[in-house]
């Protein structure tokens, strides 16, 4: 399956300068994300390995599943973890026309603020204004579309290191070497909590977590302060 960099080359990060895809390398932390959730058999058993290392993270849910479990969504909410817009339905926007793209933003914008009165993440206090979180499911997004959701107020959340948990063609050890291998201070790291990724997740997660904690760093939301590379 493998057609993913599990490293994100420096050229991308370069001329997609205004999308976020890591932090300041001062400072040893790491930020944790998940994908595509919130989900019964998974999102509440990543709360408690979170829990276990006192690590916050970010996640990236899709509107949908907001609408379906959304006393899973609050309690990522209450544990302290910051949350990100993924669209409605996880739509890809290589394949998606501008306008429904941006109507299923808003839709699962919505949920977020209707079901949860849940103020728009702030991503950087000295921006002097509230920036939404927004990932682009698959990584793909069209200029046209990039451009409107930043004018709205989003910041476009990549990644620097990508798990490969969602890879079926791959094995848990290398899915846990994909992260080991990679990750540096300020790394944005691409898990997902859903089912077809929890197999590996439960074999990676709390061994990174370990891992990474007895080396001295710490697992940073993403929010509210801090630079990009």
């Amino acid at each position: 399956m493998k057609s993913y960099f599990v490293k994100t080359p420096k050229f991308l990060k370069f001329f997609l300068k205004n999308w976020i895809w890591s932090f300041s390398k001062k400072e040893k932390a790491i930020y944790l994300t998940f994908d595509d959730g919130p989900t019964p058999e998974i999102t509440e058993w990543v709360l408690n390995e979170l829990h276990k290392y006192k690590a916050k993270a970010t996640f990236f849910c899709i509107g949908k599943n907001i609408v379906g479990h959304p006393e899973i969504f609050q309690k990522i909410i209450e544990n302290n973890h910051t949350v990100g817009n993924h669209t409605h339905n996880h739509l890809d926007g290589w394949k998606t026309t501008t306008s429904t793209y941006l109507k299923n933003i808003e839709d699962s914008e919505k949920y977020f603020e209707e079901n949860l009165k849940l103020k728009a993440v702030t991503l950087s206090a000295a921006e002097g204004q509230n920036s939404k979180l927004f990932r682009p499911p698959y990584g793909k997004i069209l200029p046209k579309q990039a451009r409107i959701i930043r004018k709205k107020g989003y910041k476009i959340i990549m990644w620097d290191v990508l798990s490969g948990d969602f890879d079926n063609s791959i094995s848990n050890e290398i899915c846990l070497q994909n992260v080991i291998k990679n990750v540096e201070n300020g790394s944005i790291v691409v898990f997902h909590d859903s089912i077809k990724a929890s197999e590996k997740l439960k074999f990676v997660l709390p061994k990174v977590l370990e891992y990474y904690t007895e080396k001295g760093f710490l697992f940073i939301p993403l929010a509210p302060k801090g630079g990009t590379n």
